[in-house]
């Protein structure tokens, strides 16, 4: 579904569609219709490129991830089979904190949101039967993203590809984690070092590699109003710049290989506004600050995926009209991937029936609705630029208090940024309960007697007892010098600040685990526990 996809442009009724690159919306309309306001140009309200979808559709990438490495790897195939174009790996919870599937900590968790990932075995049997040259590959992976990053590149270099024709991204975005989910290993300023040794590697070795996706995502998902998501995200993102200028790369060395990744929440207008604003704020702040020459550092390239907080247990296959205009206002925002939740997700993980039409919500937007035909179709609504202006008005204002008080590091460590969502959510419970906040099927057309009901994805408990077998096997059969050197070789870079992704890549090779990996770093960098906020 890539690459150009007509040649003739016209409504289903033959009446022919204008061409985006020259077209604006009317005065009339109460837009200022200047060469500034075309798709494609500065500050890229309208869209990053000026014919968006017509000559490329945005790349439906759907998360996936569960009970084992195998059966993921069916699942990756069967999606790719159906026209997906890219894909995005969901970890388990112990993958997602760096420990190994047999640690203590880990029982109960092992497969159950995710994929567990121990070793290069794992990946090995992940991207089973996938061209690592031609797939792009989104990893959801934060306090451990320097490591799985290295154990795909591992496997990259066992099977002979060159690490230039890597294409993907690694989420790689811990602040978040300490401002709204809470999956955090090491202190803000060693996780800080992290992230941006991330970026100095991928600048040298895998040049079409994504180093970072700042996420407003789980800041969204915990509470926070459209702004503060806009905000917080762009805030950190500032950060991780900051960081990576001072450790000696160039703005234009990082900053075209920076992504987004965003929530899309119920308020459709108020989303599709929101992505607008997006672009416009980060081409602006960057721009004052950092004065870039290279004309992509500026554009403002996002992932969406659909608002999982939106989901109900309660009459479940409402989700499907939920998810379905929330994919529609990202279509309409002008994201660059997307993906669109299982309406069974708020019961268990998706089965393959659910996660297909998921899917076949992108592809009827994309070939039957007619809005990728249209760059920026609402451009010129009164609504829609009213509400873009109104949000990067309030974002500058919370991002300058953020800046007043030390920047996104020193709020995460005092603990502004949590308590300001804590205080959202609270207020949006508040309307929930209150009746203020209609949610159907929730406090509204609520059904005592559904006849809605969902099979769910079954999990395979045997699974958890082969993970942990197989884990034992390689801890048996590898060569446990080549193990101790290369750990030590880690912890020693990492108490006198050399590059780290080298040796995490060496660690790979030698069959070291993530939680070993992660262990030798955490007896140097140690730990912490953020601020509650409250």
């Amino acid at each position: 579904m890539a690459g150009q996809r007509r040649e003739k442009w016209e409504t289903l009724g033959g009446i022919p569609l204008p061409n985006p690159a020259t077209s604006t919306s009317s005065k009339k309309s109460g837009f200022n219709a200047t060469s500034q306001e075309l798709p494609g140009t500065p500050p890229y309200r309208r869209g990053i490129h000026n014919s968006m979808y017509r000559s490329r559709l945005w790349t439906m990438r759907q998360y996936a991830g569960f009970s084992s490495a195998k059966e993921t790897n069916e699942r990756f195939r069967i999606l790719l089979d159906k026209g997906q174009m890219g894909l995005s790996v969901a970890f388990d919870l112990p993958t997602q904190l760096g420990m190994d599937s047999d640690d203590p900590l880990s029982e109960g968790e092992v497969g159950k949101v995710g994929v567990p990932i121990d070793s290069l075995s794992d990946i090995r049997v992940l991207f089973d039967e996938i061209d690592l040259s031609k797939v792009s590959t989104s990893m959801t992976i934060n306090a451990p993203a320097a490591i799985m990053l290295a154990l795909y590149v591992a496997l990259s270099d066992e099977r002979g590809y060159s690490r230039s024709t890597l294409r993907g991204t690694i989420q790689n975005d811990v602040l978040k984690e300490y401002i709204a989910r809470g999956l955090y290993v090491f202190p803000p300023k060693q996780s800080l070092r992290l992230a941006t040794d991330v970026m100095n590697w991928c600048s040298q070795e895998t040049p079409l590699w994504n180093t970072i996706s700042i996420s407003g995502y789980h800041i969204r998902e915990a509470g926070a109003t459209a702004v503060e998501e806009l905000a917080f995200t762009l805030s950190n993102a500032l950060e991780y710049v900051d960081a990576a200028v001072s450790s000696g790369l160039d703005i234009d060395d990082i900053a075209p290989r920076i992504s987004f990744f965003f929530c899309c929440h119920n308020d459709f207008f108020e989303e599709i506004a929101k992505f607008r604003a997006a672009r416009v704020l980060w081409h602006d702040l960057l721009k004052e600050k950092y004065a870039p020459t290279n004309e992509k550092s500026l554009k403002l390239r996002f992932h969406t995926q659909t608002a999982g907080v939106s989901l109900t247990a309660q009459q479940p296959q409402n989700n499907i009209i939920r998810v379905g205009y929330q994919a529609l206002a990202a279509v309409l925002g002008g994201t660059q991937s997307l993906h669109t939740n299982s309406f069974d997700e708020a019961l268990g993980l998706p089965t393959e029936k659910s996660a297909t039409l998921a899917l076949r919500t992108q592809q009827i937007i994309a070939e039957e609705t007619g809005v990728a035909d249209v760059v920026d179709p609402l451009a010129g609504s009164h609504l829609i630029e009213g509400l873009t202006s109104q949000i990067i008005t309030d974002v500058r204002s919370l991002i300058s208090e953020i800046d007043q008080r030390g920047g996104a590091l020193a709020g995460i460590e005092a603990g502004l940024q949590q308590r300001m969502i804590h205080e959202s959510a609270w207020r949006q419970l508040k309307d929930l309960e209150s009746g203020e906040r209609k949610v159907i099927g929730v406090n509204e057309a609520v059904e005592t007697d559904s006849n809605l009901k969902n099979e769910g994805q079954k999990i395979d408990t045997t699974i958890v007892d082969k993970q942990l077998k197989n884990l034992n096997i390689i801890k048996k059969n590898r060569q446990s010098t080549c193990v101790d050197e290369s750990l030590s070789a880690l912890k020693i870079a990492c108490s006198i600040d050399e590059p780290l992704m080298p040796l995490l890549i060496e660690c790979a090779k030698s069959d070291c685990t993530i939680g070993e990996m992660m262990q030798a770093m955490q007896s140097v960098f140690g730990t912490w526990r953020a601020p509650s906020g409250m």
